[in-house]
């Protein structure tokens, strides 16, 4: 049973991580290099990440700097910001990128508030959903006799304090990025 409730306890952390991820990518009217994490770039044929082509740093509270490894990417990573709808335009001078962070209005930091709730409750669902296939399991098992009575009550009430505490995690998670946005 010990290792079947570490199974679970996996996958409720993976959401959680995923969830970061998702948050990570939010921004919150400051620049912050990992809005750019999932671009990618054609670089000689291969798509490769932003990251592994250029030099990306902060370089004011609200600008980026890419700073390409290869003078001739810089056309290519101009085109891939654009196509990735970041909301961004990036100035170039020939040897680098800047992307300028523009202060949010409310009405677009309520808006990413709302996302960012949104996105906190797909992650609680897929935590639930873990939980109820954690119970089907346990019940199968007391069915087929392989775990006493006590203790499908006992794995039950393990899994159901796991549940507990990545929702408050998660809840916590909602929280703290929800006033980071609405920061000014």
């Amino acid at each position: 049973m010990n290792e079947d409730f570490e199974q679970f306890k996996e996958k409720m952390e993976k959401s959680v991580d995923s969830l970061a991820g998702e948050y990570t990518t939010i921004r919150a009217g400051r620049a912050n290099p990992h809005i750019l994490d999932k671009i990618s770039v054609d670089y000689y044929g291969q798509p490769s990440s932003l990251q592994s082509v250029a030099n990306i740093s902060v370089s004011e509270a609200r600008t980026l700097m890419i700073q390409p490894w290869e003078a001739s990417l810089i056309k290519e990573i101009e085109k891939a910001i654009l196509t990735a709808d970041l909301g961004l335009t990036p100035n170039n001078d020939g040897k680098v990128i800047r992307l300028t962070f523009p202060e949010l209005t409310e009405e677009r930091r309520k808006e990413l508030v709302k996302d960012v709730k949104k996105k906190g409750e797909s992650a609680k669902v897929a935590i639930r959903n873990i939980r109820r296939d954690a119970n089907d399991m346990i019940k199968k098992q007391q069915k087929a006799n392989e775990i006493s009575e006590d203790e499908q009550k006992d794995a039950e009430s393990e899994i159901q304090k796991l549940t507990d505490q990545f929702v408050s995690q998660i809840d916590q998670m909602i929280e703290e990025k929800s006033k980071e946005i609405m920061t000014v």
